[in-house]
C-alpha cells in the first residue's frame, strides 16, 4: 500500500502542479504528499519532479514514468468500476443496429435475453445500411466484413457460409450446373449492396462464371423468396436458407466449387467503461449463437 500511496501523491502532485492542491484532491497534508513523493524517488534512485517557489514540474525522467503511472491507476480504476457493475441490474435503452437478415439469427435466442434481464429496453435497427455507431448513440452494431473504424471494439459473433441455391422445379427447367462454366447457360438472381451499389460476388474457389441475370434486389429476404419461386439460382447466408434447405424447397448447387466463409462482428466504442447492459449483451449472443448453430 504504501507503494500505491507514493504512486497517487506523485501523479496527483504531477498533474495538479503542486503537494497543497495533491494533498486537498487526495483529503492529506500536502506534508504528507511531499514525504510519499520523496520515498518514491530515493526508491527509485532518480529524482521525478523538479520543485520551485512558483510551481512543481516534471523533469523528464518524471514525465515518461508518470505516462505509465497513469495507465496502471487507469487499469485500476478500470477493475474497481468492474466490480461495482456486476453488483448493479443491468437496465435501460440498449440500441442495437444489424442488417436485415440477421433476424434469423437473433429472433431464437432474444426472449431468453429479455427474460434474463427484463429491466433492460432493446430498441433494434434491423437496417441493411452502415451507421457511424457513435456519431449516432448506437450501443451495439452487427456487421460482417472488416472493422470499418479503429474507434470502435469488434467481437466475433457467428460464422456463417455463403451458398448457391435453387428450386428443384428451376433445376428441373434448366437442369443442374456441375462445374462454374455451366452457369453461361443458367439465370441468376442478384443481391445489390444498399450502401455501395455493388453486386455480390458469388464465391467461387478458382474459376468464376456468372449467369445471366433474371432479377437484382437489395434485398435478402426478396432473393430468397424469388430463389424458392423458381426464378434462377441465389446466393444466400446458410442461417437464411436452412429450413428451405431442410424441407426441400430449395437444394444447393456447385457446393464443391464454393467457399464462402463469412462472419459477424459485433462493434461498440472503445471507451474504456463498458455500461453493464452492454456488457451482458456482448458476452450473451456469441455464448447463445454457438450454441444454437
Amino acid at each position: 500500500m504504501d507503494r500505491l500511496s507514493g504512486l497517487l501523491a506523485f501523479a496527483r502532485t504531477a498533474e495538479l502542479g503542486s503537494f497543497i492542491a495533491a494533498g486537498r484532491a487526495l483529503g492529506i497534508s500536502a506534508s504528507a504528499v511531499g514525504k510519499s513523493v520523496a520515498r518514491l524517488e530515493q526508491e527509485l534512485g532518480v529524482r521525478l519532479l523538479q520543485r520551485s517557489t512558483r510551481r512543481i514540474g516534471l523533469t523528464e525522467e518524471g514525465r515518461l514514468f508518470n505516462e505509465r503511472v497513469r495507465r496502471i491507476l487507469d487499469d485500476i480504476d478500470d477493475a474497481e468500476a468492474m466490480l461495482s457493475r456486476t453488483r448493479e441490474m443491468p437496465h435501460g435503452r440498449l440500441r442495437v443496429s444489424t442488417p436485415i437478415v440477421t433476424y434469423h439469427l437473433l429472433l431464437p435466442v432474444l426472449s431468453e435475453f429479455m427474460a434474463r434481464y427484463p429491466e433492460i429496453e432493446l430498441d433494434i435497427d434491423f437496417n441493411d445500411r452502415i451507421v457511424d455507431v457513435i456519431e449516432e448513440g448506437i450501443d451495439v452494431a452487427i456487421r460482417s466484413g472488416e472493422l470499418p473504424d479503429s474507434r470502435l471494439v469488434a467481437r466475433p459473433l457467428a460464422p456463417f457460409r455463403l451458398l448457391l441455391c435453387a428450386a428443384p422445379s428451376y433445376l428441373e427447367r434448366h437442369g443442374t450446373p456441375r462445374v462454374p462454366a455451366d452457369l453461361a447457360r443458367q439465370f441468376g438472381i442478384r443481391f445489390r449492396f444498399p450502401n455501395s451499389g455493388k453486386l455480390q460476388e458469388w464465391p467461387f474457389i478458382a474459376d468464376r462464371s456468372d449467369p445471366r441475370s433474371m432479377l437484382t434486389c437489395n434485398n435478402m429476404e426478396a432473393l430468397k423468396g424469388a430463389t424458392i419461386a423458381g426464378l434462377g439460382i441465389g446466393c444466400m447466408p446458410d442461417f437464411l436458407v436452412r429450413e428451405a434447405l431442410r424441407d426441400g424447397r430449395l437444394c444447393t448447387v456447385l457446393d464443391d466449387h464454393v467457399d464462402g466463409r463469412g462472419q459477424f462482428r459485433m462493434l461498440w466504442p472503445s471507451n474504456r467503461h463498458l455500461s453493464p447492459k452492454v456488457r451482458v449483451l456482448v458476452d450473451f449472443l456469441p455464448e447463445r449463437l454457438a450454441v444454437v448453430r
